[in-house]
């Protein structure tokens, strides 16, 4: 049942289990969600809080802090494990967060995901990225920018991969709702290998290149509550032969209270030369709860 507190607030209960505030823009859906699962809830009363515990908390690594200018850091953080044992034995933890500091002239953002999973004894995932990137205003439309990355996937065989770039952008967009920036520059990324691989003609524990970097990346704030970012970057290798690889990232968040998000995030990434017998992309997606700290 969902019942208005006053103001922006909503009481939101399923009968027999839960109670819970959220934002009045966020309400409407969550209670159609709660009614049509209602019967469900009157029927299995003792353990529908466990099944859905154990459905929605190991998926909370996807996180947006707060983009604002008013020179302050803003986080959000997302941690979630689950476990399973009998006829399957499972379990999988994963981590997430984000770091921004933003003023009239200049941002800086840190950030991270990390993935692992295991399966009747076996690892099945095992991925790290971290990420920084700082931007310093030149003129009121043109921005400097200097990024550093590392990734660790073992079953993309990349036990370590490490990229330094740097250049100009362009604010496209600039306002209260929307920014859109677009940017080229150039670095260098050096990947090691944890078999030896066949890349760019021969067989290599590790392979270093220099490469440009062309991306867009916008913010969108749909709502109120709710929040879209958006990041597509390629990397073309400067070598002749070397291939290019790409990364997209983006995320969706919907404010439940002033901590709490619903959150949605989707990570594809592509190389065009990861070696024989390995596939050229990779795609995460996870959804969850984030928690901002402002």
């Amino acid at each position: 049942a969902g019942q208005r507190q006053g103001g922006r607030a909503w009481r939101v209960e399923a009968p027999g289990t839960a109670v819970a505030t959220v934002d009045s823009q966020a309400a409407p859906t969550l209670l159609r969600f709660l009614h049509s699962i209602e019967p469900f809830l009157m029927t299995f009363r003792p353990v529908s809080l466990a099944l859905f515990a154990g459905a929605a908390f190991p998926l909370l690594a996807s996180a947006q802090a707060t983009v604002k200018p008013d020179d302050r850091f803003h986080y959000a953080l997302g941690a979630g494990a689950s476990y399973s044992s009998g006829n399957t034995r499972a379990s999988s933890l994963n981590l997430g967060g984000e770091g921004i500091r933003m003023s009239a002239s200049d941002k800086l953002r840190f950030g991270g995901k990390a993935l692992w999973t295991r399966d009747d004894g076996t690892t099945t995932a095992e991925n790290v990225t971290l990420g920084t990137q700082y931007d310093r205003d030149l003129t009121p439309a043109w921005f400097g920018f200097g990024s550093a990355d590392f990734l660790r996937d073992t079953f993309a065989n990349v036990a370590a991969r490490y990229a330094l770039h740097g250049g100009v952008g362009r604010h496209v967009i600039r306002s209260d709702r929307l920014t859109f920036d677009v940017s080229a520059g150039a670095g260098y990324t050096e990947d090691r290998y944890v078999d030896r691989a066949d890349v760019n003609g021969a067989l290599r524990t590790r392979y270093g290149r220099a490469e440009l970097l062309l991306a867009e990346e916008s913010n969108h704030k749909w709502t109120d509550t709710t929040t879209v970012h958006q990041k597509l970057t390629v990397y073309p290798a400067l070598r002749s032969g070397g291939g290019y690889r790409g990364v997209f990232d983006s995320g969706l968040a919907v404010a439940m209270t002033p901590l709490l998000s619903l959150t949605v995030g989707l990570t594809y990434r592509y190389d065009s030369d990861p070696g024989i017998g390995l596939k050229k992309g990779d795609t995460l997606f996870v959804t969850g709860i984030a928690v901002k700290i402002d």
